[in-house]
């Protein structure tokens, strides 16, 4: 897809028309070849752009409208069905020409594989790179049943780009053994919760580019049942909203995001797809100034 043509289908709420002059470019990678239970979110970026209709453009949190920043809707990058290899290199290619015209990154998936590219461009473009990422799972195992590319993977392969000491995982409570030892000893590691943990770090980052990857699994499935890989004991709905924000007024330097693994056919009400949407208008809003 050219940067330069409108997307046709459904866009987030309130897109600008035009890629030249936005900041930030919505972007879907619409894949889910690895996952290891419920496939399902490769829907997932369809179904929350067209939730966000229903949204407000004001956010009462930050007080800014969408109005106030421009982004582009560029619809789902095209990637080849069941290849998972040759969709990590069209989204790494992808999402290079966004850094390179200066756009802000922000993706929705698909499995969290998808998130391995990005991080790994991102990092290219900001060596002191720091990572910050929200969910119910580790996924840092070297590989899956033999497979190295696949949505348990991506975290392990980001620790081993960038260092563990840059990697911030947070709300973590599923996983081997074994990746909660590595986790321990190699990562910045605070499992089981979100917020409290998040409001201690954020001051010992201050100034640095910041990546952030969530997993919308990171939710307990009572706020966000829409998911492939389903775990009980997560955050609710009003504590991911106040993580984002935490972030948006921390000082960082919020360099791009994601938001994954939204499987919208396990979820009739769409309060997964909902939420989803009111997530990216207030990652848009807190990150892009």
């Amino acid at each position: 897809m050219k940067f330069d043509e409108a997307y046709s289908g459904n866009v987030f709420i309130a897109a600008h028309p035009e890629y030249e002059d936005a900041q930030a470019v919505i972007y879907g990678m619409p894949m889910d070849f690895t996952v290891s239970y419920r496939p399902g979110s490769r829907f997932g970026p369809k179904r929350i752009r067209e939730v966000s209709i229903g949204l407000e453009e004001y956010s009462p949190y930050l007080n800014r409208e969408l109005n106030e920043i421009k982004y582009f809707d560029a619809g789902d990058i095209p990637l080849p069905f069941g290849n998972p290899g040759k969709s990590v290199e069209i989204i790494g290619e992808y999402v290079a020409k966004l850094l390179e015209d200066g756009k802000f990154p922000l993706g929705l998936g698909g499995e969290h594989l998808v998130a391995w590219p990005i991080i790994r461009e991102v990092y290219k473009k900001y060596p002191d790179l720091v990572l910050i990422h929200f969910d119910a799972h580790t996924d840092l195992r070297e590989n899956y049943e033999g497979e190295e590319f696949s949505h348990a993977t991506p975290i392990r392969k980001a620790v081993e780009l960038m260092g563990g000491k840059n990697v911030y995982q947070f709300g973590i409570r599923s996983g081997l053994k074994e990746e909660f030892e590595f986790a321990r000893e190699n990562i910045n590691f605070y499992p089981f919760e979100v917020l409290e943990p998040l409001k201690k770090v954020l001051p010992t980052i201050k100034g640095r580019p910041v990546y952030l990857t969530i997993d919308i699994d990171v939710l307990d499935p009572a706020f966000a049942p829409g998911t492939g890989t389903l775990e009980a004991g997560g955050i609710t709905s009003k504590e991911v909203l106040a993580a984002i924000h935490e972030i948006a007024n921390s000082g960082v330097q919020m360099v791009g995001a994601d938001l994954v693994e939204v499987a919208p056919i396990y979820d009739l009400s769409d309060q997964t797809a909902i939420l989803a949407s009111k997530m990216v208008r207030e990652m848009l809003l807190g990150f892009i100034k």
